[in-house]
């Protein structure tokens, strides 16, 4: 589908905001989501890092299968409690609650929707991770019913069970800081988490193996939520006089609540989609020893790109929330468009990146130690296939987001998730027999684009009305940018010497190509930045 000949006119940046809401101006949007990101990539280095030590002391072995089958636990945990299970219904709660904060008149909504939510969910949390801890043997079974070390593995995830309950106080207060428009202290909890497993590794791993790994995950989970607490601590004792009001409501609303229904099919949505991982480890476990760390760390490099692009998503939801809970269709749709091109644009210059400099890539980053050359190439192969759904992950993350901000019941999140799932695990039983890691990577690529289609479709009326086909054409452009830079960047690194050469040699030629190739096929976001920093320089002069 292609662009109509005013799609760039139709997603041109919306007026200025009014002046009450200095929040959700673009210089707030653009200060916040330069914080969050560049902590974001101080994580995301230092979980290079560690994937690096996990790397140098155990290379892809039977001992970092063990683990990362336990690490299962975690990863699902982070993206049910932290990244989108909690956020997509507690972001749009505390927005309600601080739009409806001036006309109260009996307390403070926010203090109110603290106290009827927080103790009932800790203690969800707390008694699943009791479960998890308890069912560690049964799990394991489940998760990878061919690993060679059982054992192993049941240590390690009786260890990491309990960021069921850390996790779970971590992005509670990361969801009720980003309704307050505070993105530092939630932004760090990588850092803190990544420091934590490195730490362990460096001082434990020749005492208790990769043992010390699991142990980490458990004292990071302790250190995001002592990273956030004092924020939110501030942020409930300010009280409703410290905020600006919002417009006035329609006369008989109603005190913010979460629903049972939008929590379920929020978290269920979350589970569906972190369920891909999980058909990727059953899979593997089949496989020869390996199999799962060569997955662990190809997906771990090609993601990088992904979590960049959806920084600004991330700061930008809440202010979606909040111009849905004011009645603000209008500005809702425009900044929802303006972040899927922008989030699209992001991750299709570090996917091309990515292609053309995997091999160089994997060497620079991980060839040391246990980690041999044989397992660069295994990786490097992968990572490629995995970079192919990279658009389709962001766009699920993004479009989530514009589905669950209206703070309703929507079961197409979940239908949508549940569809590409099936198609992951249908593509995933019919190649992996015959392809291997190859197979899997590929059939989570495909069944991410089918979630990231189908949840496109079904925006409309009764969530964020955006204009898809302007949308859709945007994206088709940067995408084809975005294969020519990676052809161009692919034939420079092999003509280069050593991986260092490489990979700086072909990132340069992807990010030049690339953003020619915008201006050519006039591309969002490329003709709209040029015209805000021309317009920006005349004004200064």
């Amino acid at each position: 589908m292609t662009a109509e000949p005013h799609a760039v006119a139709d997603l041109a940046p919306p007026p200025a905001p009014p002046a009450r809401d200095k929040a959700s101006s673009g210089s707030f949007l653009a200060k916040a989501a330069l914080v969050t990101a560049a902590l974001s990539v101080a994580g995301s280095l230092l979980g290079l890092v560690r994937d690096q030590a996990l790397a140098h002391y155990f290379g892809a072995s039977t001992d970092t299968d063990a683990f990362l089958v336990a690490w299962t636990l975690p990863e699902l945990a982070a993206t049910l409690l932290i990244e989108d299970g909690l956020a997509f219904f507690l972001v749009p709660a505390f927005s309600l609650a601080l739009a409806r904060r001036a006309d109260a008149t009996g307390g403070d909504p926010v203090r109110a929707l603290v106290r009827t939510s927080l103790p009932r969910m800790a203690l969800c949390f707390a008694v699943t991770a009791l479960v998890l801890i308890a069912a560690a043997p049964y799990i394991v079974d489940l998760l990878a019913p061919g690993l060679p070390d059982h054992q192993l593995a049941v240590d390690c995830t009786r260890l990491t069970a309990t960021c069921a309950l850390s996790f779970g106080l971590a992005g509670y207060c990361s969801a009720a800081l980003r309704a307050h428009r505070r993105f530092v202290a939630p932004a760090t909890v990588y850092v803190a988490y990544n420091i934590a497993i490195i730490a362990a590794l460096f001082t434990l791993a020749g005492h208790w193996g990769i043992r010390a790994a699991a142990a980490g995950v458990a004292v990071g989970g302790v250190l995001m939520v002592a990273a956030q607490a004092p924020s939110l601590w501030r942020q409930l004792r300010r009280g409703p006089q410290a905020f600006i009001p919002s417009p006035a409501k329609a006369p008989g609303t109603a005190a913010p609540t979460m629903q049972s229904a939008i929590i379920w099919t929020v978290l269920l949505f979350a589970l569906c989609r972190q369920s891909q991982v999980l058909i990727e480890r059953f899979l593997a476990s089949s496989l020869p020893a390996g199999a799962i760390s060569h997955l662990n760390y190809a997906q771990k490099v090609a993601q990088m790109p992904m979590v960049l692009s959806l920084m600004l998503c991330t700061v930008t939801f809440p202010v979606v929330a909040r111009a849905l809970a004011d009645g603000e269709i209008e500005r809702a749709r425009d900044r929802v468009e303006r972040d899927l091109v922008l989030a699209g644009c992001i991750v299709l210059l570090g996917a091309a990146a990515v292609i053309a400099g995997a091999p160089s890539l994997i060497e620079l980053l991980f060839q040391r130690g246990a980690f041999g050359a044989q397992d660069t190439a295994a990786t490097a192969a992968v990572m490629r296939v995995y970079t192919l759904g990279l658009l389709g992950h962001t766009m699920v993350g993004a479009l989530a987001r514009a589905h669950f901000s209206v703070a309703r019941t929507t079961w197409i999140p979940l239908f949508s998730m549940f569809i590409g799932v099936l198609a992951t695990a249908g593509i995933g039983f019919l190649t992996v027999g015959t392809w291997g890691v190859y197979g899997i990577a590929g059939a989570n690529a495909t069944g991410i684009c089918v979630t990231a289609a189908l949840l496109l479709r079904g925006l409309g009326p009764r969530t964020v009305p955006i204009r898809t086909r302007a949308v859709v054409g945007q994206l088709a452009r940067l995408a084809l940018a975005a294969a020519v830079a990676a052809l161009l960047g692919a034939l420079c690194a092999r003509r280069m010497a050593g991986p260092l050469l490489a990979v700086v040699a072909s990132g340069a030629v992807v990010t030049v190509s690339f953003v020619l190739l915008g201006l050519v096929l006039r591309a969002q976001p490329w003709p709209s930045v040029l015209r805000s920093v021309t317009g920006r320089l005349r004004h200064a002069r």
